[in-house]
């Protein structure tokens, strides 16, 4: 019998997308896309991280109304669909494999941020306790509190999922995407809906755990009818305080939410475990992960079961030997480590991030870490 355990640098089929190894690169907003348009230095920064098993787009707006802080990209234009088919063609030529996250962020905005100035929408009428990025006229940036939203109306809930769908085919069909990632994580639109603190609609999207489910899986099921499940992933946390997310019963309602995606042929199921960039463990907010994975397995889910938060080499190892896990994403160690498979695997030094070059800016910060020299 053989004692050989699974590696973070062996391959991996999730779905339809063939991964050379198990390391990806998480969703991270960078806010360098003005007027929602990825530019050239975007393509120049994705290609750069190319030797991971998958990189995820930063958060893409499916609308504008959907947006919500400055110059973050967009999927809805055909200016937006140009940049991105840029930076998909580089990363292909690199020999990797990119998804792009697909997000609403509901009522995480501000007006100036909205069409014609209107309010953000969200699920039910709650101002979050949050803030989002704005951009002044002479380029300074700034964190402000977020908007008062409005309730979505029933009757504009079918034209979110439709809005959705087409972002989906537009990454996939004009813009050369892998695949999709539905972004239903850190107090965005989906998990709005989701979550008791911030849904309390008293029709068929509100009350129930079945009922608050409904959108997110209305979209998950529509795009994966569209693009084939093996194309498609979705991003979960459970029980991330980030945005003023919380729920008063998150291992019922993210079991029920898994097994209903089991049957969908899903690439990959993303979760954050515990605050997002923050703790894993959250002692008020207690989650069994394992739970999780069982019920979506048990229920026939057959999709890669990737982690994420603050994981270092050591316990990412751990979790792919073990098998608790098939992907491991890096968020901040990918910002600062173009060539991060590379240092994994030499068990070389990191760059540290510098976190003033996060958001905005240009090329410093962005595209001017060094890699290793060969």
């Amino acid at each position: 019998m053989s004692t050989s355990s699974t590696t973070l640098f062996e391959p991996l089929r999730a779905g339809d997308l063939l991964l050379s190894n198990r390391i990806v690169m998480a969703p991270l907003t960078r806010n360098r896309s003005p007027e929602a348009i990825p530019r050239d230095i975007t393509a120049i920064y994705y290609a750069q991280r190319a030797s991971a098993g998958l990189l995820i787009t930063e958060a893409t707006a499916i609308s504008h109304q959907g947006q919500g802080y400055a110059q973050v990209p967009g999927l809805y234009g055909t200016e937006q669909l140009d940049g991105w088919k840029k930076v998909t063609g580089a990363v292909h030529e690199a020999g990797g494999r990119i998804v792009v996250q697909l997000w609403h962020v509901g009522r995480i905005s501000h007006t100036s941020l909205q069409p014609d100035g209107g309010a953000p929408v969200a699920p039910s009428a709650i101002t979050a306790k949050a803030k989002t990025y704005l951009v002044h006229a002479d380029g300074s940036g700034e964190m402000v509190p977020t908007s008062e939203p409005r309730a979505l109306d029933v009757g504009e809930l079918p034209g979110i999922v439709k809005t959705y769908r087409a972002a989906a085919r537009n990454a996939v069909e004009t813009a050369g995407f892998d695949g999709v990632e539905v972004h239903g994580a850190n107090g965005y639109l989906l998990d709005q809906f989701l979550k008791t603190g911030s849904n309390q609609r008293r029709d068929d999207y509100g009350g129930s755990i079945e009922n608050r489910a409904r959108l997110l899986l209305e979209v998950t099921r529509g795009i994966a009818d569209d693009l084939g499940g093996g194309k498609v992933g979705i991003r979960l946390s459970p029980v991330t305080p980030a945005n003023d997310a919380s729920d008063e019963d998150p291992q019922a309602l993210f079991d029920y939410l898994v097994r209903e995606l089991a049957p969908l042929g899903l690439a990959y199921i993303h979760i954050i475990e515990g605050a997002t960039g923050g703790p894993r463990e959250i002692a008020e907010r207690p989650f069994d992960y394992a739970a999780l994975k069982a019920a979506y397995r048990e229920a026939g889910g057959k999709g890669a079961w990737m982690v994420n938060n603050g994981y270092d080499r050591a316990l990412a190892e751990q979790k792919i030997a073990s098998g608790e896990a098939d992907l491991v994403a890096f968020g901040k160690a990918y910002i600062a480590n173009p060539d991060l498979v590379r240092r994994l695997k030499e068990k070389a030094q990191l760059n540290q991030p510098d976190p003033s070059t996060f958001y905005g800016g240009g090329e410093h910060g962005y595209t001017d870490y060094p890699a290793l020299r060969s």
